[in-house]
């Protein structure tokens, strides 16, 4: 009687990406990694934000109001300092970290993604190998494309929750105007344009330094224009958000802030418990926030189709 041998299980390799896309992820696969640990440690920052770090200043808001906000804010050191410790100042940290990715995906595409290989011969030879120029611009912008929307879409969505949750945490002025405004669909697009402001510089250039510069130097602009231009942002042209402060007594009524600064005595008088502060939402923002989408979108359509335009004549001379 013969043994018999039953069949090995036929092992199913998990689908992985393959051609132009597994190139340009193996090629750069450095900038991707450097890019999603940003993404995992600002992802971090912003839930800490959200949890325990807000713990403490919340307390102080429940206990005295706007006075407990701002003495959190002077007691932790020099205001407006991001290395102050205060929870208003930290509020802003990921704010900066989204302006400075936009800045540095316009480098990256402007030196890294296209120039150095064109001015290396890289982009030749793999011309020269069946593959279109179109199809390799194509997958050159299609990959960052998806990492930088999917990252950066995730991290708006985290910092929207955050200053839904504890915005009124923070000091009053221009400060919470500009995150407020900063932070929208208008965030997603900032980094996608500067994707096609860095490859039109290299397609055109062809210099990984000169690229890179130009590229870094005209996103730097736009960022500086967006925080400070109607119809976007606007951060000096227009006035601070609405703010709503109310006490609330042992018997669940709001009352106007009775000025009582940290004075337990002045707040047993008016028998306030704790206090409420929220930051108006502003008719403004949606209008200002798509106006800004569109015009970034738009703008890096064009960007886009002049560089596959000086793609075409860089590939035929």
């Amino acid at each position: 009687m013969s043994a018999t041998t039953s069949p090995s299980p036929v092992r199913r390799a998990l689908p992985r990406p393959r051609g132009l896309v597994w190139t340009v992820l193996r090629l750069h696969r450095t900038a991707l990694w450097i890019w999603t640990g940003y993404v995992v440690l600002t992802a971090g920052l912003l839930l800490w934000l959200y949890g325990p770090g807000a713990a403490h200043t919340q307390h102080l808001l429940d206990a005295l109001g706007y006075t407990g906000v701002q003495e959190d804010a002077w007691t932790a050191g020099i205001i407006g300092s991001p290395f102050s410790g205060a929870y208003n100042d930290l509020f802003y940290d990921p704010a900066s970290l989204l302006s400075f990715a936009s800045f540095a995906v316009a480098v990256f595409a402007g030196g890294s993604l296209t120039a150095r290989e064109l001015e290396s011969g890289t982009a030749r030879l793999i011309w020269a190998q069946s593959v279109t120029p179109a199809r390799w611009l194509a997958a050159k912008l299609a990959v960052p494309a998806l990492f930088i929307t999917v990252g950066t879409g995730l991290l708006v969505a985290l910092y929207r929750m955050l200053w839904s949750a504890h915005g009124n945490l923070l000091l009053a002025g221009i400060g919470p105007r500009a995150v407020y405004f900063s932070i929208g669909p208008a965030t997603v697009a900032a980094p996608l344009f500067g994707l096609a402001v860095g490859v039109f510089a290299g397609l055109t250039l062809r210099r990984t330094l000169p690229a890179l510069a130009v590229a870094g130097l005209a996103q730097y602009a736009v960022i500086a224009f967006r925080g400070n231009s109607w119809p976007f942002q606007g951060t000096y042209q227009q006035p601070d958000l609405s703010v709503r402060s109310r006490a609330i007594t042992s018997t669940g009524a709001r009352i106007p802030d009775p000025g009582c600064i940290d004075s337990h005595a002045c707040l047993a008088r008016h028998d306030v418990v704790r206090f409420t502060r929220e930051y108006l939402p502003s008719p403004d923002y949606w209008p200002r926030q798509l106006l800004e989408t569109g015009v970034l979108l738009g703008a890096t359509a064009i960007l886009v189709a002049l560089a596959f335009g000086v793609l075409r004549r860089t590939s035929t001379s």
